[in-house]
């Protein structure tokens, strides 16, 4: 028996999406972000997509009194490939990739350090030193229609650290769209997107 062609149209459709984690993670932290995404549906098998987000931090360490500010946009583009066996189900789930990158700057600041040897107190202060970070983000995800044109899903991500630069004055604490500063990371989202 022949299996029938697939007649479904290459461009299925764009859709646009917010990821509800972000913002419940500044509410409750010291820092999180604000994201929003676009992706297109290519014969419900391929979604190109492309996130933009804004991060931030603000957070004072209550023993050392040592406060670290920063807050910046940050930019992903990869593709999601839907792993069901019938792709036009309204269920999917993903794999994909994303490729990262945020250009930011980070404010330090400590009231007073004492010197060991003439016992002075000296302020240690930084003011926008510039960093970059550049990485890959391995996805998987799902979503599910739940009316009309709403759908609701979630994602777990493995961030790999690819360049970086973190200025002169050693390891930045928190990087906008990566998280805490490290060689990988582990995230995730929870989307509502709208899908035309």
């Amino acid at each position: 028996m022949i299996a029938e062609p697939d007649t479904i149209p290459f461009f299925r459709g764009v859709s646009v999406s917010v990821d509800a984690v972000g913002p419940l993670m500044l509410a409750v932290s010291d820092y999180g972000q604000y994201e929003g995404a676009v992706r297109v549906n290519l014969k419900d098998h391929y979604f190109p997509i492309i996130e933009l987000g804004y991060g931030k931090a603000d957070a004072e360490d209550v023993s050392t009194r040592l406060s670290y500010k920063t807050s910046a946009p940050y930019l992903r583009a990869g593709v999601d490939v839907n792993l069901m066996k019938n792709k036009h189900d309204i269920y999917r789930i993903f794999g994909g990739m994303r490729y990262a990158y945020t250009n930011y700057k980070v404010d330090i600041f400590c009231p007073g350090v004492t010197d060991p040897v003439w016992q002075e107190k000296v302020e240690y202060k930084v003011k926008d030193m510039k960093c970059y970070y550049h990485w890959l983000e391995f996805v998987a995800g799902v979503d599910a229609k739940i009316w009309g044109p709403i759908r609701l899903g979630w994602s777990v991500r493995y961030k790999r650290r690819l360049m970086h630069d973190e200025g002169t004055m050693g390891k930045t604490w928190y990087v906008p769209g990566f998280g805490k500063q490290g060689n990988s990371r582990l995230g995730g989202t929870f989307n509502i997107t709208f899908e035309i």
